[in-house]
């Protein structure tokens, strides 16, 4: 394993109160040093001028799709495409065709991370079996297989009785379980948020009360269990206020956001019927948006997440009603969030770490990174004013579709390090 020094770029870690512009060792895996001047000897120097340093990002809900639909996407092309967009790990949805519900799909996941992927992997268990909402999954076992976090997401968990159960055994064991925030009775047969522009495109719509009941729900279930809960993809204004509230009360929660939830938002579909504009949560109204942009900026909402969900073209050109819910998401997060928050002065490089680095961490209790002697050499590298155009020939996903393809946008990953090793160097995915 090389010995790497990371020269004179601006180094930003709030864990550490650092932002600087530095130097920062790498031996062994590790992060030896960081500092001003440090010494180049017995080190392969990267050249960090101009760009900004921090802890490996982490994208802390993706849908890898293995095993069972592989021609959408694998754990070796999810990973490279991770690697791409600038993050160091992901946490894999247990919603696959075969849904990971016990400790042998767990290890199944775990031993194919190990010899096909250029990122980590942490898989995420289901919450019940088969994800039917019906009786306990294997918990214990999935956890002792490598699992970090627990969760029905694609469906949610139905009954209340259930969810209180289900987080009474996650309390015992101290980990998290992840909410798939959808009332199905409200929801219904929704295809687009319900209002205005579902009424003038004639479709089905799914009303924002269909999140926000079971957002309140689970965060008061939460109170009353002790367990750390973690709310997925928020879309609506009253959600963000739940939180808030949640938190001021002191009970244990934290929350993602997309950056489709934050950049887009109903009227993107203009009266067309882009079923790449599909998913679930629906787009919301520019008051939510907003919202959501503001509780991410206060620390309301503590991370940015993908909700990376790739489908095959053949899926997305059905009619609209059939059309899956979805969109790819690893590849364009960073310069979205670059360009829309970070490049208009909205979003410090602090607050940029901490929400795609920090608070994923801290939300499922994975081991902490930090720019300090002794951690783990995660580290993501960024060029602020790269500029990115969105072309879907040039994603590592198998699935292309987003519907930010043909995009320019400003901020790209150009070297992310996992364990000491390049997986992304001058913007190009390493082998392994």
């Amino acid at each position: 394993m090389l010995n790497l020094l990371l020269k004179g770029g601006r180094v930003v870690d709030p864990q550490v109160e650092l932002d600087q512009v530095a130097d920062v060792l790498i031996k062994d895996g590790l992060i030896a040093e960081v500092g001003v001047d440090l010494d180049t000897a017995g080190c392969e120097v990267l050249d960090c001028t101009g760009r900004v340093v921090v802890p490996g990002l982490v994208d802390l809900h993706v849908h890898l799709r293995e095993p069972g639909r592989e021609d959408l996407e694998t754990i070796r092309t999810g990973a490279r495409a991770a690697a791409r967009g600038g993050f160091s790990a992901v946490c894999a949805m247990p919603n696959t065709v075969s849904p990971i519900d016990s400790g042998a799909k767990v290890r199944f996941i775990v031993e194919r991370a190990a010899a096909d992927a250029i990122v980590r992997v942490h898989p995420i268990g289901a919450c019940t079996t088969g994800q039917k909402g019906e009786s306990l999954a294997e918990i214990g076992d999935m956890l002792a297989e490598g699992a970090v976090a627990f969760s029905d997401d694609g469906r949610g968990v139905q009954s209340a009785g259930m969810t209180r159960r289900v987080m009474d055994y996650a309390k015992a064991f101290e980990t998290t379980i992840i909410s798939h925030c959808e009332d199905e009775s409200l929801a219904a047969s929704g295809v687009v948020n319900e209002g205005a522009v579902s009424t003038s495109m004639g479709l089905a719509g799914q009303p924002a009360i269909a999140e926000e009941v079971i957002v309140a729900r689970d965060i008061m279930l939460a109170e009353l269990t002790g367990c750390r809960l973690h709310l997925a993809h928020l879309s609506s204004a009253g959600s963000a206020e739940l939180v808030r509230q949640a938190k001021a009360r002191g009970i244990r929660v934290s929350a993602e956001v997309t950056p489709h939830h934050l950049f887009l938002d109903e009227n993107a579909f203009a009266g067309r019927y882009d079923t790449y504009l599909k998913m679930n949560p629906p787009l919301r109204t520019a008051n939510d948006r907003e919202a959501l942009v503001a509780a991410l900026l206060d620390g309301t909402i503590d991370c940015v997440a993908t909700d990376h969900a790739p489908h095959g073209l053949h899926e997305k050109e059905r009619e609209f009603e059939l059309a899956p819910f979805g969109i790819t998401g690893l590849e364009t997060a960073v310069p979205l969030v670059v360009t829309n928050l970070v490049a208009t002065e909205k979003m410090s490089w602090s607050q940029f770490a901490r929400a795609l680095a920090i608070a994923p961490r801290a939300a499922l209790g994975l081991v902490e990174v930090k720019m300090a002697s002794g951690s783990d050499a995660d580290i993501t590298i960024i060029d602020p004013e790269a500029e990115v155009k969105v072309e879907a020939d040039r994603f590592e996903s198998k699935s292309v579709n987003s519907p930010f393809v043909g995009l320019t946008l400003k901020g790209r990953a150009t070297e992310v390090i996992v364990g000491g090793r390049f997986a992304l160097r001058s913007g190009e995915v390493v082998s392994l």
